[in-house]
C-alpha cells in the first residue's frame, strides 16, 4: 500500500467575472493501482473576511443537490462590509470526476464584500490560500496513506453521522489564488458625495410631485365619496 501512496494535486480556479464568482476546486489523488470511486473527498478551505458564501443560496443549491458545503460559521453577514467581516471555514464536498477513476472536483458560488476606499489603486486583492484536501476512505486500504484529521464532520452532505476524515499531503499548482475587486479612490469623495445628495434631492422632488399631483385629495372630497348616493 505504501508503494501506491503519493501526493495529491490541487488546483483551484475562480470562474465568472466581477464580485460574483464561482471557485472551482479539482482534486487528483496520487493513488496507483488502487480505485478511489468509494472514498469521500472534500476540500477544507479558510475564505478571508473579504469574500463569503451566501448561505441561502447555498441552502438552495443543496436542494437540488448542486453543491454540497458546510460553512463555520453557519451565520454570515452578507451585508457587512470587508473591514467588519471576519474569515469563513468552509468544507466543500467534491463529486467524483467520470473521467477519472481518482479524480474529484466541486464549485462554490463566492462573492466578494465592499472594501474601503484607496488612496492610489483602483482595486483590492483577496488572497485564497490553497485548501486542505480531505478524503474518508472507509471501504478502502487507501486510509493508511494518509493522517487522521480532527474534522467533526459527516462524509457526505447527505448523512449527518461523523466519520474518520484523513488529511492528504498535496502539492497545489498554485499556492495562491487572487480576486481582484474594484475599490473607489478617497480623492474621489467628495464628488460622490454631491453627486448622490444633487441625485437623492432630485428623485425624492420627482416623487413628491407626482404623489402631488395623481395622489392628494382633500379631506371634503375623500368624505364626500364616502357618503351614500
Amino acid at each position: 500500500v505504501q508503494a501506491a501512496c503519493q501526493d495529491a494535486g490541487v488546483t483551484q480556479e475562480l470562474l465568472k467575472e466581477g464580485l460574483h464568482r464561482d471557485l472551482l476546486v479539482k482534486v487528483e489523488l496520487g493513488v496507483v493501482g488502487e480505485d478511489a470511486g468509494g472514498c469521500a473527498v472534500a476540500a477544507r478551505t479558510r475564505l478571508p473576511r473579504g469574500i463569503y458564501v451566501d448561505p441561502y443560496e447555498l441552502a438552495s443549491l443543496q436542494q437540488h443537490n448542486s453543491t454540497k458545503a458546510v460553512l463555520i460559521p453557519d451565520v454570515v453577514d452578507v451585508e457587512a462590509p470587508e473591514y467588519l467581516a471576519t474569515d469563513l471555514l468552509v468544507l466543500l464536498y467534491l463529486e467524483p470526476d467520470p473521467w477519472c477513476s481518482h479524480c474529484f472536483r466541486g464549485v462554490l458560488p463566492v462573492h466578494g464584500r465592499y472594501h474601503r476606499p484607496a488612496e492610489d489603486r483602483e482595486e483590492a486583492l483577496v488572497v485564497l490560500k490553497s485548501p486542505e484536501v480531505l478524503v474518508c476512505c472507509c471501504d478502502s486500504q487507501l486510509s493508511e496513506c494518509w493522517k487522521p484529521a480532527e474534522v467533526a464532520a459527516p462524509c457526505s452532505g447527505k448523512t449527518k453521522d461523523s466519520c474518520q476524515w484523513y488529511s492528504v499531503t498535496h502539492k497545489p499548482a498554485q499556492e495562491e489564488l487572487i480576486l481582484q475587486v474594484p475599490v473607489g479612490l478617497r480623492q474621489h469623495s467628495a464628488l460622490v458625495c454631491v453627486v448622490t445628495l444633487l441625485a437623492t434631492v432630485l428623485c425624492s422632488s420627482l416623487i413628491l410631485g407626482a404623489v402631488c399631483s395623481y395622489g392628494c385629495f382633500s379631506p371634503g372630497t375623500s368624505s364626500e365619496q364616502r357618503q351614500p348616493g
